[in-house]
């Protein structure tokens, strides 16, 4: 930690505002990306604080100096299953705990609030593409509708509105490799169009 500056509290307001304005730069010509705040996963049984979807799924997750660690051991597990990258954002004062709890292929960066208010990123460690993922739990970040459509195009048609969302899931999984549930799955979150944070 660098000891010529002066450290100011960092929170989670000042993570997200600047991180969502340099995509929001970023990506404005883009038509097939979209940017979600508290994108759901395991159907809302827990949250990651701003994820971009396009060609990838990149998970940002933010922990501020007024944030304490005790979620993040089980937040990087669920997360490490569905995203293609992650980086967490962190202040200085969990920096060194919070990069020993995640895996070495997540990104890192240290939100710095300088005097002026003004808050930069330092990067830390570079994001890696992770190579193991969960097709389960990529398979419920589509709506039951969008699995049954999906289901449909391998030819399975009878009764599959009647079946409980759980089992339209494991019907997915076991008829449907990984890259086509990533591929739907990036499709259908560019393009529904009720997401907090729009293209």
């Amino acid at each position: 930690m660098p000891t010529n500056l002066k450290i100011k509290i960092m929170n989670d307001i000042h993570i997200r505002k600047t991180l969502r304005n340099i995509l929001l730069k970023k990506f404005s010509k883009s038509k097939n990306t979209v940017i979600i705040e508290e994108l759901g996963l395991g159907h809302g049984s827990t949250r990651i604080d701003l994820a971009v979807v396009n060609g990838c799924l990149h998970g940002f997750e933010f922990k501020s100096d007024k944030d304490n660690l005790k979620r993040l051991p089980h937040q990087a597990d669920t997360y490490s299953k569905v995203f293609d990258k992650i980086t967490l954002i962190v202040g200085y004062r969990h920096a060194f705990k919070a990069i020993k709890t995640v895996p070495e292929w997540w990104g890192v960066k240290i939100a710095e609030k300088k005097t002026n208010d003004e808050v930069r990123f330092l990067t830390v460690r570079r994001e890696k593409k992770n190579l193991s993922q969960d097709k389960l739990l990529l398979a419920k970040l589509l709506w039951k509708e969008e699995a049954i459509v999906l289901l449909e195009e391998f030819g399975l048609k009878k009764g599959l509105r009647s079946k409980t969302r759980n089992s339209i899931y494991n019907m997915l999984i076991d008829v449907a490799d990984i890259e086509t549930i990533q591929n739907r799955v990036r499709e259908r979150l560019i393009n529904r169009t009720d997401w907090r944070v729009g293209k």
